[in-house]
């Protein structure tokens, strides 16, 4: 039996995607965006806020749309599967590296700033294709 391993993320970028393009000419665009979760502290009630960073991978056509379109503080729903890149680092210790892989984005600002939302689909690489990003490579 097959698992399940979806993802769905609304959140703002965090800088404006780094589009690549592998040796054969696929272009994989890679960004962060934030998520934030608020809530009220029981002994001071204050609001606290918590942000997580998450990096997305968007390849190929939905790749180049992303490079296109997107830009920091935009604000994004990305829907994709979680993937676990590792690697040696210089001194020869495990290092990993946990991304999403985008398979569909929406656009939840417009450029006129109304709201609208512009949906995008796109190819994920296959599961078994390897993504190596050098560790200087990482935007984050």
């Amino acid at each position: 039996m097959a698992g399940i391993n979806k993802v769905i993320l609304v959140g703002r970028l965090g800088k404006d995607p780094e589009v690549k393009y592998t040796p054969d000419g696929v272009a994989v665009a890679v960004f962060p965006i934030a998520t934030s979760v608020e809530w009220k502290d029981k002994n001071t009630g204050e609001k606290r806020e918590k942000t997580e960073w998450h990096r997305i991978e968007a390849w190929r056509r939905l790749g180049e749309i992303c490079g296109e379109y997107l830009h920091k503080g935009k604000q994004v729903y990305i829907e994709g599967r979680l993937q676990t890149d590792s690697w040696e680092d210089r001194d020869g210790n495990k290092r990993y590296s946990t991304k999403v892989v985008a398979r569909e984005m929406q656009m939840l600002d417009s450029p006129g700033g109304k709201g609208e939302r512009e949906d995008y689909q796109g190819q994920q690489p296959p599961l078994e294709e390897p993504v190596n990003v050098p560790e200087d490579d990482i935007p984050f």
